[in-house]
């Protein structure tokens, strides 16, 4: 009864409450965001080639160790013309000139940057930071003051730090998101204040879990991307949760309890399944963990972080919100709106139940076959031949690649240790006759003559499926043979080769965190509806949903199926941290919708009615809430297409779609089909686990048994 009792105390104490809530939002985020930790995006750590290449290059060549700007030049006249030189060295001038660039090795003195036809070119700033860190300001006013796209002579800028000054940070996602979710509350509820209190209190635990998102930066460092998806996150399940418990609520007062019992028993019966849902969310965040991967884990951790935060909300600041609303909570209503349309979801139940293994059937081959491309996805990091078309960085790369092959915007840095100029020199050379690369330059030794660096450039770009294989057979085969008996150690790294070990970690580690997930799932989800059918029916279904998302996503971004339409320039790999972050938030998010739906089934099914109508009636009592609730989490997700970072619309097409497929053909046909095929056996829970888990069931004294009531 410990929720009941929060739940009766806020909402008896609900200035306090509200006040507590206000001011400490206030104190969060006046620190949070006034202190901010700076983002990390460095994917290379651990024990990879890349990332003990990485260090070699820190350590000998620290002035050589950060990201770089590429100014590439195209003129059909020819890049040594008088007129095409000129503004070529202006324009280095200009490079030269900007904060953090070192130097610049210009097209006119190193060797290997002036195409073969002589119409193409390229100069390389190099810079002491990474491209996170290289000020936006700086770099976008370097575009506009070089960049030329059109005339004789043709100038543009590359590299990473431009994608990143180029690629909007945010965006009118959230925004629209918000929106979204009002209208479809109205429709939902048609009342301007029950629409407003999951609204505002989604709100509050946002601002709260963003806010210490940004201190918890400085224990655990996170990717840029982090707190948009943690916002994604805490903003769908945030008005989801309130969504559950205010409907709850409506119900208990139409059934004609007092505002301050209905309050008490929405938290505890959807607040617990809230609870429940929400904690099943953030344990499958943190499977992340078994990645071995620190800014994995700091992504998990900020997305954590907000779900906690809106389920503290949801029965905290709720409850009080509620008191203030009272029995006015259905007033300003919207004319046409919120009607009840209970018997058309128990008419479909009852349909499925006729015939459940022809809906059982049918439902699972469209999972199925919308799984199919997911077989053949790849991964990869986005990089500039991915960005929007009219981005300077996207016609720098296709300057490069027309002039100097695809390969040379995805370089491989090989570093070696000991042995000499010798060693360095003998894997130039194995190197150089390895089929698929295209040039390798001379290698560099470092200032206190301990290591050697050289660039190879393969001839497919970093987006081919070449390109990994040929790193592969460099450190399984190449290189070994040549450092052999010389006693050298070398590595091959650079951003390439580091998006390349994160994909083999990813397609190494993510068996064993698909197992964390669902294991830790399985024993939430057994502990509330003490069954462990029904808990593997929901992991079963929520694999095929979550398949048939990672499909969907392959089609479109990788296939290119409706991709221009939805925003992605070209057709790509998928990023390779999507399908990673996919699978716990969906698993946890799917989860949440099978918690509301079989609670309720449950609560029924206990209170003597028989597995067939308990399964009726649940699904219609929660059919109308959970496909609002469904519908603002699609938008919500959906809405980041409108932004510029293709990644992030990766994850959000793919959330999306997930939630769509899992509120219909998961919810609405595979559940009741499955559920009717089992009977009693639902219920199965065996002696053992019977024992070990006693029925914890909070229902406050004097609520309702079994009835039918709106929403």
């Amino acid at each position: 009864m410990r929720l009941a009792r929060l739940a009766r105390y806020c909402y008896r104490r609900r200035r306090l409450t509200v006040a507590a809530w206000i001011a400490g939002t206030i104190v969060v985020m006046v620190l949070g965001f006034g202190f901010a930790a700076e983002p990390l995006n460095d994917f290379s750590g651990g024990n990879s080639g890349s990332a003990k290449a990485s260090d070699l290059l820190d350590e000998h060549f620290a002035q050589q160790s950060g990201d770089s700007i590429t100014l590439a030049v195209r003129a059909e006249g020819g890049v040594r013309s008088p007129q095409a030189k000129a503004r070529v060295e202006e324009a280095i001038g200009r490079l030269a000139k900007t904060p953090h660039v070192a130097f610049v090795a210009s097209p006119y003195q190193a060797p290997g940057q002036i195409s073969r036809d002589g119409k193409s070119a390229f100069a390389t700033g190099s810079l002491d930071v990474t491209a996170e860190d290289m000020p936006k300001a700086d770099v976008q006013a370097l575009i506009d003051d070089v960049r030329t796209d059109s005339g004789p002579v043709q100038l543009q800028l590359g590299g990473a730090a431009v994608d990143t000054a180029e690629t909007p940070g945010g965006g009118p996602s959230e925004g629209i998101g918000v929106l979204a979710a009002i209208v479809i509350l109205l429709i939902a509820f048609g009342s301007v204040l029950a629409m407003g209190l999951p609204i505002v209190t989604a709100l509050f635990g946002i601002g709260t879990g963003l806010a210490l998102i940004m201190l918890i930066g400085h224990l655990l460092p996170a990717p840029s991307f982090s707190p948009i998806v943690a916002a994604l996150i805490g903003l769908g399940v945030g008005i989801d949760y309130a969504l559950f418990i205010v409907t709850r609520y409506r119900e208990e007062l139409h059934a004609g309890s007092d505002p301050e019992e209905a309050a008490v028993t929405s938290v505890t019966t959807a607040g617990r399944a809230v609870l429940f849902a929400g904690t099943t969310v953030v344990i499958a965040l943190m499977g992340l963990f078994v990645m071995q991967q620190s800014l994995l884990n700091g992504v998990a951790v900020a997305a954590g972080v907000a779900v906690l935060m809106t389920m503290l909300a949801a029965v905290t600041l709720l409850p009080a919100l509620l008191g203030f609303a009272g029995h006015a909570i259905d007033r300003l209503r919207v004319p046409g709106l919120g009607r009840a349309r209970r018997p058309l979801a128990e008419r479909w139940a009852r349909t499925v139940q006729a015939h459940p293994v022809v809906a059982g059937l049918c439902a699972a081959a469209v999972l199925l076959v919308l799984a199919v491309p997911a077989l053949s996805m790849r991964l990869s990091f986005p990089d500039s031949s991915t960005q929007a078309h009219d981005h300077s960085g996207y016609r720098a790369s296709r300057i490069m690649a027309e002039g100097f092959g695809p390969g040379t915007a995805a370089p491989l840095i090989i570093v070696t240790e000991g042995g000499g100029t010798q060693a360095a020199g003998r894997i130039a050379a194995a190197v150089r006759e390895t089929p698929g690369i295209a040039a390798v330059q001379p290698p560099r030794a470092s200032r206190d003559g301990k290591a050697a660096m050289l660039i190879a450039f393969p001839e497919t770009g970093a987006q081919d499926e070449r390109t990994p294989k040929l790193v592969h057979t460099l450190r399984d085969d190449v290189i070994p043979g040549a450092v052999g008996g010389t006693g050298a150690r070398a590595y091959v790294g650079g951003p390439n080769a580091a998006s390349i070990d994160f994909s083999d970690a990813v397609s190494t580690r993510l068996p064993l965190l698909i197992a964390v997930v669902v294991g830790l799932s399985l024993l939430l989800l057994i502990g509330l509806v003490r069954s462990v059918t029904v808990a593997v029916q929901a992991a079963l279904m929520n694999l095929l949903s979550i398949a048939a998302a990672y499909g969907v996503l392959t089609a479109v971004v990788q296939w290119g199926w409706a991709g221009r339409l939805l925003g992605f320039p070209t057709d790509m790999p998928v990023t390779t941290w999507v399908p990673l972050m996919m699978f716990p938030i969906l698993f946890g998010l799917s989860m949440d919708y099978e918690v509301f739906l079989v609670s309720r089934i449950r609560e029924t099914y206990e209170e003597g009615v028989a597995t067939r109508e308990a399964v009726a009636l649940g699904l219609s009592r929660t059919a109308r809430v959970i496909t609002a609730a469904a519908a603002i989490m699609v938008m919500v997700f959906l809405s980041v297409l409108l932004g510029g970072d293709v990644a992030v619309k990766q994850i959000g097409l793919g959330l999306g779609v997930a939630i769509l497929i899992d509120a219909t053909i998961v919810r609405l046909v595979l559940v009741p089909a499955l559920m009717e095929l089992f009977g009693e056996a639902n219920w199965w829970l065996p002696g053992p686990l019977r024992r070990l888990l006693p029925d914890r069931r909070e229902r406050p004294a004097g609520e309702p048994g079994v009835r039918v009531s709106a929403g």
